[in-house]
């Protein structure tokens, strides 16, 4: 690949396969002037996830469960198209790529584990509120004559 700065890294030394990348150009819509009609300057990236050899089998798997809602045939797709230089929207798009896939491939956080609440701080609240009930008692009308 031409001018591309560097492997895009997934996450510790895991690069993002510059040889599995599918690149397609296309027009970007939105303003501009005579020259906007001739560049394609949108990029769209395509990363062939279910059929990688590039990633663990583990961080494979983990991914395509997450990120099944936006796969199609197994395939990711990463669209770019805010830059009005091709050069930087596929910079874009790879490194949308890199993050999206570092997310998906992340290992699941640690289970919390549910703490007690110590019993002062439960004995506690219940002097303070038997205490409240007594003043809010005190202050009914009915021993008034």
């Amino acid at each position: 690949m031409y001018g591309m700065s560097g492997p895009y890294l997934i996450r510790g030394s895991v690069p993002l396969p510059e040889a599995e990348l599918m690149w397609r150009f296309s027009r970007s819509s939105g303003p501009g002037g005579q020259h906007v009609n001739t560049s394609d300057s949108q990029v769209e990236l395509r990363f062939d996830l279910a059929r990688t050899e590039a990633l663990p089998e583990v961080w494979k798997e983990r991914a395509l469960e997450r990120l099944a809602g936006r796969l199609t045939g197994g395939v990711i797709t990463v669209r770019a198209s805010e830059h009005r230089s091709q050069w930087r929207n596929r910079e874009t798009a790879a490194v949308r790529l890199a993050a999206l896939l570092a997310e998906a491939t992340a290992p699941p956080p640690r289970p919390r584990r549910p703490t007690r609440v110590p019993r002062g701080i439960n004995e506690r609240r219940l002097r303070e509120k038997k205490q409240r009930s007594e003043t809010k008692r005190g202050r009914s009308a009915r021993d008034w004559g």
